[in-house]
């Protein structure tokens, strides 16, 4: 009876498991689906019934977002922040991660304290703090130069996403480092190889999954990112999200919803195209990264 019992819990158990994921996954996909099969569409087709199909593919409507909406610079603008930002973070994340892992020194423990702490601080609460730091500095340098560069600028956009990346970065990658023997350093030790050789030759190559998950895990961040990228880049030089949201003002009040829908196309599709090639990769780094002897 206790048996039939238990098995009868888990059957239910698994059938509500199953009931909630499907409904996630219709709540999800429908949204996703209605995008893609609307910027397909002609505007005539948009004032008879939403949920009718599309006529044809009406491909006019991304090449009018390309061009007069100027999608395709605010595309470019993203891929150039996103890479650099990528670029930098792991230019600063591994060594750091490395030594806070591998090694004790004094402060270390502090250090690592800070980097966990930074992990419950949402970027969103800071954005004002860094805004104004920035056009201070603007001002300084307009009062000595002539002109700021500061503001408006895809270095600094990057150079600040990179930043607020940082502790979670160092705390994945470290907690990696952490599970590795250290036989390898020992090895290479007695080979001759330094400390900086040791890091670049040995253990940074073995902790390639973590570094993946990384990559993966902030390109999808910085990709999407609207706010901080809304208040630094007050400017012409925009990236995609921002760069839709004022699409979608204009297309709302001109009534041209079909290159609206184009736009959002083109922010999703890149991201939905690598989340689904590399989703392995990222949840078995992510394991692995947050896994520890």
């Amino acid at each position: 009876m206790k048996k039939q019992k238990k098995m009868s819990v888990e059957k239910l158990y698994r059938l509500f498991i199953y009931v909630a994921l499907l409904t996630l996954a219709i709540t999800i996909i429908i949204p996703v689906a209605w995008v893609f099969i609307a910027s397909i569409k002609e505007k005539s087709e948009f004032y008879t019934s939403p949920w009718d199909m599309p006529k044809g593919f009406y491909f006019q409507n991304f090449i009018d977002a390309f061009e007069k909406a100027n999608m395709g610079t605010y595309m470019l603008n993203s891929i150039m922040v996103t890479a650099l930002a990528i670029l930098i973070l792991l230019v600063v994340a591994l060594p750091a991660a490395y030594v806070l892992a591998r090694y004790t020194f004094k402060g270390s423990k502090i250090l690592n304290t800070l980097f966990k702490a930074g992990l419950f601080i949402n970027v969103n609460y800071i954005v004002v703090p860094i805004f104004l730091m920035l056009l201070d500095a603007d001002m300084v340098i307009r009062g000595r130069f002539g002109d700021g560069f500061l503001l408006d600028n895809l270095f600094v956009l990057a150079l600040v996403y990179a930043s607020t990346a940082l502790p979670f970065t160092i705390y994945l990658l470290s907690s990696y480092f952490q599970t590795l023997p250290s036989t390898y350093e020992e090895a290479a030790w007695v080979d001759g190889a330094g400390y900086f050789k040791t890091m670049y030759k040995i253990m940074i190559p073995m902790a390639r999954p973590s570094i993946v998950a990384v990559i993966l895990f902030n390109f999808l961040s910085f990709w999407n990112e609207y706010i901080i990228a809304l208040t630094l880049i007050p400017g012409p030089n925009k990236t995609l999200p921002v760069g839709l949201m004022n699409l979608m003002a204009a297309q709302k009040s001109a009534t041209n919803y079909g290159q609206m829908y184009a736009g959002m196309v083109l922010v999703m599709l890149p991201t939905l195209i690598l989340y689904i090639l590399v989703q392995k990769k990222l949840t078995q780094g992510m394991a692995l990264g947050g896994s520890k002897e």
